[in-house]
């Protein structure tokens, strides 16, 4: 009897193809179970996380330009949020977001006025950065275990460039034969640019007497130059290399304001050069320029970049309360910096005026 309904149940054309469904989706399973795992796609993220970790990044948080020469335009959020930024990247729930930028507002606000001066502002950036140089001691520790294996506490640079181009996919037995018969390491002309580019960066770090050997601290300011003078001043250099056009090692206008090399496409690629060109016009004339005599030095520009200097700190935080200062009384409110919530936090969190007595 049971056949018979088994034979009754396959004859109708529905159940046929319910039949053949299920047969299809477990041919499926059965491929995807003896298909081979992308192997090769995991190494490339090893790879490029383990190159990101022994390079010296381009952004360095806290610090107004990037190394390329470009203005950091994430830099008033990074000296307001300090750590707390990732936070409000990954809530995205307005109502939690405002309160979170009222505790912060708290917490700048130490005379507790419900108003925020340009002191109080400054005191809190000072605070912020700090926070940035520890995150990166931190990373630093992590990073230099990477490159020095023996655990001797240093590094030589026939090590780094090993691990180098080791994270770019060569072959770690053969380079490591070339560079102890000195032989050529057959990269590719770009890789050799950039690893000049790193050795002349390695033998700045490298504080005297130089032995070309570097110890965890000059390593962090291998990576981040911000954390010392010598390599402040050589990243200055190299920047006002990249953009001084007529060799006088200084910087005009013009020149700073220059777009980079490309070619403007359409409408969209027009504004943003416009944008570009607005923005470091702006940065020259009124905070990288002290004297304002039109031209700046590599001196100013370091003054400029310097992120624990206290005066410029002074100067950003007069430039953050004005941007948000809508009653002109010098001090930041809670409903001015709700309003304005977008140049604080980079995210605009709507119904800020009728929200402000519900977060306080």
């Amino acid at each position: 009897m049971s056949c018979l309904v088994m034979a009754t149940w396959l004859a109708s054309p529905c159940s046929r193809a319910l039949c053949c469904l299920w047969l299809l989706g477990m041919l499926l399973l059965a491929n995807v179970s003896t298909r081979p795992a992308n192997h090769s796609a995991v190494r490339e993220r090893a790879t490029n996380r383990e190159e990101n970790e022994i390079l010296p990044p381009d952004h360095l948080n806290g610090v107004k330009m990037e190394m390329d020469g470009h203005l950091n335009k994430e830099f008033h959020q990074e000296v307001f949020l300090g750590k707390a930024r990732d936070e409000f990247e990954e809530d995205s729930e307005p109502r939690r977001s405002r309160r979170k930028l009222m505790v912060i507002f708290s917490k700048v606000d130490v005379n507790a006025d419900r108003k925020i001066s340009a002191k109080e502002m400054q005191r809190w950036i000072m605070e912020k950065t700090a926070e940035h140089f520890q995150e990166a001691v931190r990373e630093n520790k992590l990073h230099f275990r990477s490159v020095d294996p023996d655990g001797d506490g240093r590094v030589s640079w026939d090590e780094y460039q090993l691990k180098f181009l080791v994270s770019k996919g060569h072959n770690e037995r053969e380079i490591a034969e070339r560079i102890k018969n000195n032989e050529d390491l057959k990269v590719d002309e770009e890789t050799q640019e950039v690893l000049e580019n790193l050795k002349d960066r390695w033998y700045q770090a490298d504080n005297p007497p130089a032995d070309l050997l570097l110890t965890e601290e000059e390593f962090l300011s291998f990576l981040h130059p911000e954390h010392s003078r010598g390599m402040l001043q050589f990243m200055v250099k190299e920047i006002v290399r990249d953009l001084d056009q007529d060799g006088d090692k200084r910087l005009s206008l013009p020149e700073f304001i220059s777009l980079p090399v490309g070619t403007v496409e359409n409408q969209q690629a027009q504004d943003i050069d416009d944008n570009w060109v607005k923005d470091r016009k702006r940065e020259f004339e009124e905070l990288i320029d002290a004297n304002h005599d039109g031209i700046v030095t590599p001196e100013e520009l370091e003054e400029y970049m310097d992120p624990m200097n206290e005066y410029n700190a002074l100067n950003e935080a007069k430039q953050m309360i004005a941007i948000a200062d809508e009653n002109q009384n010098q001090h930041l409110e809670p409903e001015e910096i709700l309003k304005y919530s977008e140049f604080f936090t980079g995210s605009k969190l709507v119904d800020y005026a009728r929200s402000v007595h519900e977060e306080f």
